[in-house]
């Protein structure tokens, strides 16, 4: 007979409790045997110990109350998780943005602020937050072959630097920077290399290229609302295309050698101007100084002339006594010849032929040496002092009769 049917003793036959030991806490049932855990009572204790922690109460252990326990504890427990879940939630918000960094933040897909460095919160899963590099010098290198004003072709090669200056439109205006600035630069650069010629670009116009494509450039990215800034652009190579590039070569090489003829004439031209200039400008004032000389030399003689004129007027056999005086002593000190009046009467010339010899090449030193003569042969004289006096304004005499 089954334990549990009408009339038996299901007492004793009922295989959870045990004819032994009761069992109030899940001890042993049905003598020695160790029974499954009880899930119930399990869970009822850890809702009773929840209760506890956020000011419940347990719940009895009687039929009539077991049921109003279990709806307490269920939701007690969906708080505990709720709060979990919103503390987890909370915590995922926090983020950090660098220095060099700013923070897009887009709320439920459109576009809500830009955050700046440090650390900030913004609601997870309805705020999504992009970080834009603004410091950060980008390069973007671009290459093509281009038709120039004299109907030339030239490959250029340009490398464009820049940084995302406005995070909001780097990142919401356009679907590629990179791309879009990448078109820009090319229609820039046609746009100066169309209106250049192709020595321009391959010698010295590479630097007025670079800031005419750098501006051009910026008005496209400022126009497409790109949020990007140029900070440079450098022509990095500007050469014909290899088919013809060594003819071009030799074009630019008899280029730079007539620019260094050129400058070579210049620095000699700069070298021998000035110093022509110096030689005219001083004969100039050789010239000024002579004339200056010659007027004064005039002036001066006509103030004599009229001093003497004067003078002649008062005195006028004193006067011309010393102008006859005055000029046979300048006509005779450069005459090396000596002419003694002895006593007697003979006039007797004296030439002296080794000093003429010596003074040939040296004419200033004919006086000098007529000089010494004179005092030397006077010295050896066998006049007296008296005869020589005597002699001499005999001498004097003679000249004045002569005259």
């Amino acid at each position: 007979m089954a334990w549990n049917e009408p009339g038996g003793n299901g007492k004793n036959h009922d295989p959870w409790s045990g004819g032994g030991d009761k069992n109030p806490g899940g001890g042993k049932r049905g003598g020695n045997e160790q029974g499954p855990p009880d899930l119930d009572e399990a869970l009822q204790k850890l809702q009773d110990r929840l209760n506890g922690i956020f000011g419940g109460k347990g719940g009895g252990s009687g039929t009539s109350g077991g049921s109003g326990g279990s709806h307490k504890g269920s939701f007690g427990l969906l708080g505990i998780v709720a709060v979990i879940a919103l503390v987890v939630w909370a915590g995922m918000g926090f983020y950090t943005v660098d220095q060099q960094e700013r923070g897009v933040v887009l709320r439920l897909g459109k576009f809500h602020s830009v955050v700046n460095p440090g650390l900030q919160w913004n609601p997870p899963l309805i705020d999504d937050v992009s970080k834009i590099n603004v410091t950060q010098v980008r390069i973007h290198d671009h290459r093509a072959l281009m038709l120039t004003e004299d109907e030339n072709i030239v490959d250029v090669d340009i490398s464009v630097q820049y940084v995302a200056e406005n995070p909001e439109n780097f990142l919401l205006k356009v679907r590629s920077p990179q791309e879009s600035l990448g078109q820009a630069a090319e229609a820039a650069l046609r746009q100066v290399v169309g209106a250049s010629e192709m020595n321009q670009i391959l010698t010295e116009g590479r630097q007025v290229m670079a800031i005419s494509v750098q501006e051009r450039l910026q008005r496209h990215m400022d126009a497409y609302e790109t949020g990007i800034r140029i900070s440079g652009v450098n022509v990095r190579n500007a050469q014909a295309p290899s088919q013809v590039q060594d003819a071009f070569d030799d074009v630019i090489k008899a280029r730079e050698d007539e620019q260094r003829s050129k400058n070579e004439a210049e620095a000699y031209a700069n070298s021998v101007v000035p110093e022509a200039r110096g030689i005219a400008q001083r004969m100039i004032e050789e010239a000024n100084a002579y004339r200056e000389e010659v007027v004064a030399r005039a002036t001066g003689e006509s103030q004599r002339f009229l001093a003497l004129l004067s003078e002649y007027q008062n005195e006028p056999d004193v006067t011309r006594e010393r102008l006859y005086i005055d000029m046979m002593q300048s006509v005779m000190t450069n005459n090396p010849k000596v002419l003694m009046d002895v006593e007697g009467g003979n006039n007797l010339m004296f030439l002296p032929l080794d000093k003429l010899m010596e003074n040939r090449g040296n004419p200033s030193s004919s006086s000098r040496s007529s000089a010494s003569d004179l005092g030397f042969r006077q010295m050896n004289d066998p006049l007296t002092d008296a005869s020589r006096t005597r002699q001499s304004s005999t001498g004097a005499g003679s000249m004045r009769e002569g005259r």
